[in-house]
């Protein structure tokens, strides 16, 4: 389990600790890229940079060429999706993005590559929590942006075979029209939050879900090497008839039905748009954070569009979309010492947890064992 204190800076501090999970994976599944040859005939499958193209402007026109691009799991109001995809569209009006199933979890969109593999519908790009990501590194094929050496090393897998991409810090969002702030985590045990309390997913399958047990597990004085504390907690909060197993979307934010959630900051903080009196807490103490990544498809059916979409994301433009969406950029750093950041984006995030931790891989594969063994009846 990484730790390490306020005084990092926000985005640099939940980098480092996960260096030790991404130590783990650096002989995984694929070599280091072969030299370009500047064959304007490359394979796209085999691109492992825009060398690989001969220049950008030859990645683009293989990307056009091929007229679309499908991703999966990406709902519009999640760190700022909707206007990352609409950027893309405007850019490349030649390039057909497919949205399927926003809604669903990091293992899901695994499953929905290995369900439409060889078609045309399989995602070409996966955005996954780092537990699903280390567990599936076959699925992918390496690529490293042209901004690479801008991302810290900590937040990558040294071939490119996933990257991160915008991280935060696990919160609780709450209807203040209905509830007061929690102080601590105990106190979403009382009787004031009876059929109240949600989590944005399940555990088993949702990065989300998985580190709001993580942050239950330390906010209970826990080690990231057992979760058993984080489902004990939950496992009281459902005998208090306190925990509500509803799916969180915007819709129930908006319309009361899950007035409390634990969420992602970025997440539950975008929920300001949807109800007025939405507020979020980052608890005291120690905090739990975590990245995002993205990945290609190994046998993604548009090679080219996808690592077109991998330039995209991390340009400027769009890392600086992902502030707008509350959420601290993979390339934040580099940017902010470049000037390229958006300073007022950037002064308006919330001050991280005191302390703040990151589960290694072994953590993450040891928790989610854990949890398929012992979550479903915990809570039923």
């Amino acid at each position: 389990m990484a730790r390490f204190t306020r005084r990092a800076r926000i985005g640099a501090g939940i980098a480092l600790a996960t260096t030790a999970a991404l130590a783990l994976t650096s002989c995984a599944g694929a070599t280091d890229a072969p030299a370009s040859t500047g064959d304007s005939d490359v394979d796209a499958t085999t691109a492992t940079s825009v060398a690989d193209f001969g220049t950008f402007a030859d990645l683009e026109a293989a990307a056009k060429a091929e007229g679309s691009l499908n991703v999966i799991a990406l709902p519009r109001d999640w760190a700022n999706y909707g206007e990352v995809l609409d950027l893309f569209a405007e850019k490349y009006p030649e390039i057909t993005i497919n949205e399927a199933s926003p809604d669903v979890s990091s293992a899901e969109e695994i499953q929905a590559a290995e369900t439409n593999k060889g078609l045309d519908t399989a995602p070409d790009v996966f955005d996954l929590g780092l537990t699903v990501a280390l567990q599936n590194t076959d699925t992918f094929a390496p690529y490293k942006v042209q901004t690479w050496d801008d991302i810290p090393d900590a937040l990558k897998e040294p071939t490119g075979l996933f990257v991160g991409d915008y991280g935060g810090y696990m919160s609780i969002g709450y209807d203040s029209s209905k509830f007061d702030a929690p102080a601590e985590l105990s106190d979403l045990l009382s009787a004031d939050y009876k059929g109240a309390v949600a989590i944005n997913g399940d555990p088993t399958q949702a990065g989300a879900a998985f580190a709001a047990v993580g942050l239950a597990t330390v906010q209970s004085d826990g080690s990231l090497d057992d979760f058993q504390p984080g489902i004990d907690f939950f496992s009281e909060l459902q005998k208090a008839g306190n925990l509500l197993k509803v799916d969180v979307t915007t819709a129930t934010i908006a319309s009361g039905e899950t007035p409390v959630v634990f969420d992602w900051d970025y997440l539950n903080a975008s929920h300001t748009a949807d109800n007025e009196n939405w507020k979020v807490v980052v608890f005291d103490g120690t905090g739990y954070a975590g990245y995002y990544n993205q990945a290609i498809n190994v046998d993604a059916p548009h090679p080219a569009a996808a690592r077109l979409w991998q330039e995209f994301l991390y340009s400027d433009e769009v890392q600086n979309l992902w502030l707008k969406g509350g959420a601290r950029p993979a390339r934040m750093e580099a940017m902010t010492e470049a000037g390229t950041i958006d300073a007022d984006l950037a002064a308006a995030l919330p001050e991280a947890p005191e302390e703040t931790v990151v589960p290694t891989e072994e953590q993450s594969t040891n928790a989610g064992t854990l949890l398929g063994e012992k979550w479903a009846a915990a809570v039923q």
